[in-house]
């Protein structure tokens, strides 16, 4: 296969598992297939579960990965040269000053010490940091000590800059602010960088940075769609073609999946879906009741409800996808609109919001479905929760299982399909 010259990063069939706490192997990406190519911004958006994260670490040889991954035409095999990573948690030495954090990296490569000292100077004047070569991290802001990480990593001028969602421990404005820096010494060629791979769970984030963004799908990752911006920087937040970018890809990231079946082949027996979205009654109730009264009566745009709300993508995602999973939403064309029982729901009083959900549960989720059935079918009405977190970790992880049966404890409880005893760990039938 012969891989074009201007290919930074080429990712063929590329896969990753990782063993569970009892040994199983975990499917976390499958069948990837990506190209960084000189001179673009890609962003890889995906719900939780999706690999995100475990692909920028592949990309850049932090993990060993099924498949071929390679970095211009070069198999990667340990850390790549010429990829550098900055990370959400900073990462830095807290004992280092500045300067000393950011010439790690040249140190490491056996640089001299003297060139060292004038490149970390360089870049911390790149990066809006000169003076504070001398402060410790503790001295520094959340921004300041996020441009330290920026810093280190670009001090090694590297051919491919991987973000992992490096704004999202930051306040909103100081992220923009150290966004559209980032896009200033790019779009300046003022770094040598050719490639940046941003991961990101923000949206808007993604349309406003990158030249395309990539959509992934959870349990395991695999890449489902594909957006190409043809949009110059920078780009206004306000604009109508913005706003339609970012209206479509809430759109395709709220897409449920359709089950798969070979051409021709008749579709295989339904296999109950115990996952469910990590969200609370409370949350899923306040969404559903922004969307009902003004100014959206019903129907609202999913990036204007996000601005409302003042919630993160990551928040109001599991919501939406409870709502349309109880029947009492839907989310179309990246609007969420009310069924006819969800503006029912709104209207309701405690007592029959209750009772409403507690159907919509019984009827829409597998999982308290099969609690229910299970403790009606015991002689005592009662049963510990162990056996359903082994069903659970049939097709998850150990603490993902227990978080599943956490949400579908909570939602039964509210629901009154069944009561849960925190101390003994066991569920039972509620009392008549």
């Amino acid at each position: 296969m012969t891989i074009a010259q201007d290919n930074l990063i080429h990712l063929a069939s590329v896969g990753k598992s990782f063993n569970s706490a009892d040994g199983r192997p975990r499917r976390i990406l499958d069948g990837v297939d990506f190209t960084l190519r000189q001179g673009e911004i890609v962003a890889l958006l995906g719900k939780s579960g999706s690999g995100k994260s475990t692909l920028l670490r592949i990309i850049a040889g932090l993990v060993p990965a099924e498949g071929g991954a390679r970095y211009r035409g070069r198999p990667i095999d340990g850390p790549a040269p010429g990829v550098a990573m900055v990370f959400q948690s900073f990462a830095l030495f807290p004992w280092l000053t500045v300067q000393q954090n950011v010439e790690l990296g040249l140190e490491a490569q056996g640089v001299a010490p003297a060139e060292r000292e004038r490149r970390a100077d360089a870049v911390l004047e790149l990066i809006g940091l000169a003076g504070f070569g001398g402060a410790l991290p503790r001295e520094l802001s959340g921004g300041m000590r996020q441009r330290v990480g920026i810093a280190r990593a670009l001090v090694t001028n590297p051919d491919v800059l991987l973000m992992d969602e490096a704004f999202s421990a930051l306040d909103v404005l100081t992220g923009e602010t150290l966004r559209n820096d980032i896009l200033q010494l790019w779009d300046g060629k003022q770094i040598p960088t050719r490639g940046i791979v941003v991961v990101s769970h923000n949206i808007e984030e993604a349309v406003m940075m990158a030249d395309r963004i990539i959509i992934l799908s959870s349990d395991p990752g695999r890449i489902v769609s594909e957006v190409q911006i043809d949009l110059p920087r920078p780009r206004d937040a306000d604009s109508p073609r913005v706003r339609g970018l970012i209206d479509h890809v809430y759109g395709l990231m709220t897409m449920r999946k359709a089950p798969a079946a070979a051409p021709g082949a008749a579709m295989p027996a339904a296999v109950p879906d115990y996952a469910l979205p990590d969200t609370d009654v409370s949350r899923i109730e306040a969404v559903l009741e922004r969307v009902a009264e003004a100014p959206f009566d019903g129907r609202a745009d999913l990036p204007h409800l996000a601005e409302e709300t003042e919630l993160s993508d990551e928040e109001l995602f599991p919501a939406f996808e409870a709502l349309s999973l109880l029947g009492l939403a839907q989310v179309e064309s990246g609007d969420i609109i009310l069924s006819a029982l969800g503006r029912d729901y709104a209207a309701a009083a405690q007592a029959r919001r209750q009772e409403l959900f507690g159907r919509q549960v019984l009827a829409n989720v597998p999982l308290a479905a099969r609690i229910r059935a299970a403790l009606a079918a015991s002689e005592s009405g009662t049963l510990p929760e162990e056996p359903f977190i082994e069903l659970l970790e049939e097709g998850m992880k150990e603490n993902r299982a227990r978080r599943t049966l956490e949400i579908a404890v909570e939602w039964g409880r509210y629901g009154e399909l069944y009561e849960y005893d925190f101390h003994l760990k066991r569920l039972k039938l509620p009392a008549e």
